[in-house]
């Protein structure tokens, strides 16, 4: 299984992208997809997940009304809406999954670099 994260670049600052993570590879079949970050410096964290089955989502504190994580069942993909960006976003965005037997993937991040 195969992650793979597209969709970063350079925005200006109260700007919009959306990030992909597509997951390829023999059958897989995702419990759960998570987005992480890190920014220069700093330790990676979290920053928003889905329960695959149920839709349930989670958001860190300091993107909740900003970011959203939808999701394409037929494609196995996982977005990151980010809307409003600040300078404070920049970072390496990577995706990661849990599959229903436990097992744990990680994908190669994307680079989003916000300008004030």
């Amino acid at each position: 299984v195969q992650l793979q994260a597209s969709g970063g670049g350079l925005v200006q600052a109260g700007g919009s992208l959306r990030l992909s993570c597509a997951a390829s590879g023999r059958t897989f079949r995702p419990y759960k997809m998570v987005w992480f970050r890190q920014a220069p410096g700093k330790e990676r964290e979290f920053v928003a997940s889905i329960t695959w089955n149920s839709g349930t989502t989670y958001y860190a504190e300091f993107v909740k009304g900003r970011f959203t994580i939808p999701r394409d069942n037929a494609k196995n993909t996982v977005y990151l809406q980010m809307n409003s960006l600040k300078p404070e976003d920049t970072a390496v965005y990577s995706c990661a999954a849990a599959s229903v037997t436990s097992d744990e993937y990680w994908g190669q991040g994307t680079l989003v670099t916000v300008s004030s």
